[in-house]
């Protein structure tokens, strides 16, 4: 992959911290068209990866920040953000004003607004900006981003944002995109989970796999996860680099949303008892995909094909990105 083209020369130098399935690909984006970043990660080994690929390693949140005109921080929960934004070494006490503070995780919009608030009280920009579209489509720089924030901070960022991804929206004021970003992982759980009840019929009835795949790809009942996370439960592997773990977190933040704003969900509290029950049997740590072993175990079938990928790429070449326009 060569890259996109030249970066915004305002945007000189970008701190990365969380390295991780989603956070590692986004900076390495980034690196691929020539972004200076200054990277942190718990894990010294792939911070060393980075700086191989021309980044610069920093010991502590604070450091990062002191070098940098944007942070970037892409982290596993609310708890971890909050420690490497408010520690004594943390980014809000490295900031100077006018730093931008970019959070690309999947996180809570009300912690989103109080460490917003922070940041502006110590003369920085907030903005909330979690990804969709899969860790193969962040590895390309062709995942969706939401970005929550006032329009000025957003056109700041946007050369950004269009490297790190293809479909760029301008969700509204800070915390607007988290809130989008956590009902579309609770849409994608419930497909999910219909995807794995499906196929797992059509096993147990007797239809041949290859063909049900392709039935549901082309038919109505086809969906984002069915092409993709359908191909990986069939291979057996089920590796989307995704956990159940980080599925009750988004299913557990989209409940609190509801239940805030008084909407008696009927679907949501099945699908935590589900995944609850998935990960007490098979660990907090096992792939989402995963949830299948449930009814796997309860019929006797294997719900496995040949000629389906271990691990899903991206084949679609890298593009620039661009803002997606809302229609009024």
């Amino acid at each position: 992959m060569t890259g996109v083209g030249p970066v915004d020369p305002a945007i000189v130098r970008v701190g990365f911290i969380g390295l991780g399935n989603v956070g590692g690909k986004l900076a390495g984006s980034l690196l691929r068209n020539g972004v200076s970043v200054v990277a942190l990660d718990l894990d010294a080994a792939r911070v060393d990866h980075f700086v191989a690929l021309g980044a610069v390693a920093a010991e502590s949140p604070i450091a990062v920040t002191e070098q940098c005109d944007v942070v970037i921080t892409c982290l596993p929960s609310p708890m971890a953000s909050a420690a490497v934004m408010e520690a004594d070494d943390g980014v809000i006490a490295g900031l100077r004003p006018g730093t931008v503070w970019m959070e690309m995780s999947t996180t809570d919009s009300a912690e989103i607004a109080r460490l917003g608030a922070l940041v502006a009280g110590a003369g920085g920009a907030a903005v909330d900006c979690p990804v969709s579209g899969g860790c193969h489509r962040a590895a390309t720089g062709n995942i969706s981003i939401f970005a929550g924030t006032d329009r000025p901070t957003f056109e700041r960022v946007l050369p950004l944002l269009t490297i790190l991804g293809r479909r760029v929206l301008h969700t509204g004021d800070l915390g607007s995109a988290s809130v989008l970003k956590v009902a579309t992982n609770y849409l994608a759980t419930a497909n999910l989970i219909a995807v794995t009840e499906a196929l797992t019929t059509m096993t147990a009835a007797g239809v041949d796999l290859a063909t049900t795949y392709e039935a549901f790809r082309i038919s109505s009942g086809n969906s984002f996860v069915h092409e993709t996370e359908g191909q990986v439960i069939l291979n057996g592997g089920r590796d989307i680099s995704f956990t159940m773990d980080l599925v009750l977190k988004d299913i557990g933040l989209f409940q609190d949303i509801a239940d805030a704003a008084g909407v008696p969900l009927e679907m949501n509290p099945m699908m935590i008892n589900i995944f609850n029950d998935a990960a007490a049997r098979y660990g907090d740590r096992e792939w989402s995909p995963n949830v299948i072993r449930r009814l796997e175990d309860a019929t006797g079938v294997s719900v496995t094909a040949p000629g389906f990928p271990a691990e899903l790429f991206d084949d679609e070449p890298e593009e620039a990105g661009a803002e997606i326009i809302v229609r009024r």
